[in-house]
């Protein structure tokens, strides 16, 4: 362990002392005076008014390419997620999933009341049932 912190030492104190040079620029600075940050500010505007970037609504207007990006962004974001969201969410159930789950089990209760089979094996009863004779059905393979 004193290994790795007397390495450790040695690595910060090479690196640190790159790191704490400070650079100062002893030239004499052009914008010094008055007329020159006048005139910085005033190019400055025309530039960033030259240079903006549209996003595609408004070619001419700044001010209206945000106004109409902003209505685009809150309408498809809020309305058409948010509000579609929750209208799916609170929908009622057309496929009526829950109603068939709910009786289901109303079902289950009602034949464990009675003490009957929870699944009745004569659900149709056998007179109902048309079957084929054997002679009818042939060699024909029969798989239960």
């Amino acid at each position: 362990m004193a290994q790795f912190s007397s390495l450790n030492r040695l690595i910060f104190q090479r690196l640190r002392t790159p790191i704490q040079r400070r650079l100062v620029s002893t030239s004499k600075k052009n914008n010094d005076t008055i007329a020159a940050n006048e005139c910085i500010t005033k190019t400055s505007d025309k530039l960033q008014e030259k240079n903006w970037i549209s996003y595609g609504y408004e070619y001419e207007n700044k001010v209206d390419d945000r106004r109409a990006m902003h209505s685009v962004m809150f309408a498809g974001i809020t309305l058409c997620m948010v509000v579609v969201g929750f209208v799916w969410s609170y929908a009622p159930d057309y496929n009526l999933r829950d109603w068939a789950v709910r009786e289901a089990f109303l079902e289950l209760r009602r034949r464990e009341a009675a003490g009957l089979p929870l699944v009745d094996p004569n659900f149709i009863p056998p007179e109902n049932i048309l079957l084929p004779s054997d002679e009818e059905l042939g060699d024909t393979e029969i798989i239960i």
